[in-house]
């Protein structure tokens, strides 16, 4: 699952210079529309050839909503974020998410509470972010508070996934909410955005990363590992996203990277340790506990 967790924050980290060189080339949100759009495609097509059938009233329903919440609202939130603030200080905003979705997790979702060690751990995690990033807000308050509700919304979608669709068919969750996503994000592109779509070979290269790799298999991948983990420690193994970003705009767009960011780097990666290993230590103890009283009952 650590292997499966880790491929997946190196596609979404390296995906944040793919939409840096996307938005050259398309309209922001149009550029995520054609994303979401191809991505849904492929999995329509997976759906069909794997014979995963319609979902039903109940699933879709939430399946709508997630879409709505997870694709369209998130990615709108970003790109407008992009044009007032830096990429750096929304990308720490968007991924403060295994924050709102261990609070939110804590509350509604049973065996699944914030003790000390995961909590200091995603505070180190956060942490470790900004100073990565190496950013200073500045005077557009609003544009922050933006990208932090696209923050909101991805923790509120993943939280209704744990609480109302667990044991559902990932793809088929995938497939309908991200087709929902992308209409959504075509009727805003068509309503409010102005630009000119310029078609090259690397306009296709750039559209087939983000929409195949970012998002059909990454979003299946997702789905499936947080069906599998805790919703907290799923979501705090996303703070390596933006690190893989930040090293990624290093070496391919020859972005800065200073001490600083290394010395941030270092307290995610720790932060990621600290909520990954909670409750290790106690489990052997705990089955050595349940063995040993079983042996009692048994002499007795």
């Amino acid at each position: 699952m650590n292997g499966m967790m880790l491929f997946l924050c190196i596609i979404w980290g390296f995906n944040f210079v793919i939409m840096k060189l996307g938005n050259d080339v398309f309209p922001p949100v149009l550029f995520a529309a054609f994303r979401f759009s191809l991505g849904a495609i492929v999995l329509f097509g997976l759906t069909y050839f794997k014979k995963i059938p319609m979902p039903g009233k109940r699933e879709l329903k939430w399946y709508i909503l997630c879409g709505l919440l997870q694709t369209t609202y998130f990615n709108i939130a970003i790109q407008i974020s992009l044009n007032y603030i830096s990429a750096g200080l929304t990308s720490v905003l968007t991924y403060s998410m295994p924050l709102f979705l261990s609070l939110m997790a804590h509350y509604f979702i049973p065996g699944d509470k914030l003790t000390a060690r995961k909590t200091g751990g995603i505070l180190i995690g956060i942490l470790g972010l900004f100073l990565a990033m190496d950013i200073h807000f500045g005077g557009n308050m609003w544009a922050p508070l933006l990208a932090l509700s696209s923050a909101v919304t991805w923790a509120l979608s993943s939280l209704i996934f744990k609480k109302k669709l667990q044991g559902c068919d990932t793809v088929q969750f995938t497939t309908w909410q991200m087709g929902a996503g992308a209409i959504g994000l075509f009727l805003y592109s068509i309503s409010f955005e102005h630009g000119e779509s310029h078609w090259s070979l690397m306009a296709v290269v750039y559209l087939l990363y983000s929409g195949i790799l970012a998002s059909a298999l990454a979003f299946v991948i997702w789905s499936y590992i947080l069906s599998k983990m805790e919703a907290s420690k799923a979501s705090i193994s996303l703070l390596i996203v933006p690190v893989v970003g930040t090293v990624s705009g290093f070496l391919f767009l020859k972005e800065g990277l200073h001490a600083i960011t290394l010395l941030g780097i270092a307290l995610v990666l720790l932060g990621v340790w600290l909520v990954n290993s909670t409750g290790s230590a106690r489990a052997p103890l705990q089955n050595h506990q349940l063995l040993t009283g079983k042996r009692d009952k048994i002499q007795k």
